[in-house]
């Protein structure tokens, strides 16, 4: 079966590869696009610098997914992140995603995830 853009492992593979023009195209030019407690970021000409951003001070991103169900325009998901720190060293904390879709292309993508230990200094 062909990944759509409605395919959750298609979605987080494109932020696993850090492959922000992939990404991009998998979301509407207007997405609302909110990280955890962040401010929401909207449209791609907004979010493209905070994507390229996060991806150049990582090493790497994996998502394993755990389940994901779809109710009408909505799509709810959740597993595990594991980041990649640029020393090497990772942080594997749960995550849950909410997608809503206009058509085949994501409008809101909220992320839910405590990721504070991830640039966390000691």
């Amino acid at each position: 079966m062909e990944a759509t853009n409605t395919d959750p492992g298609a979605v987080l593979a494109c932020v696993d590869h850090m492959d922000s023009e992939g990404f991009l195209a998998r979301l509407h030019p207007q997405v609302v696009f909110r990280f955890g407690n962040a401010p929401a970021v909207i449209g791609h000409d907004a979010l493209r610098p905070v994507l390229d951003g996060f991806f150049g001070a990582l090493g790497g991103i994996a998502h394993a997914l755990d389940a994901h169900w779809r109710i009408g325009d909505d799509l709810f998901c959740h597993g595990q992140v594991t980041y990649t720190r640029t020393d090497g060293s990772t942080l594997a904390v749960p995550f849950a995603n909410v997608f809503r879709f206009e058509g085949d292309l994501i409008a809101d993508y909220l992320i839910f995830v405590d990721n504070h230990e991830l640039f966390a200094t000691d």
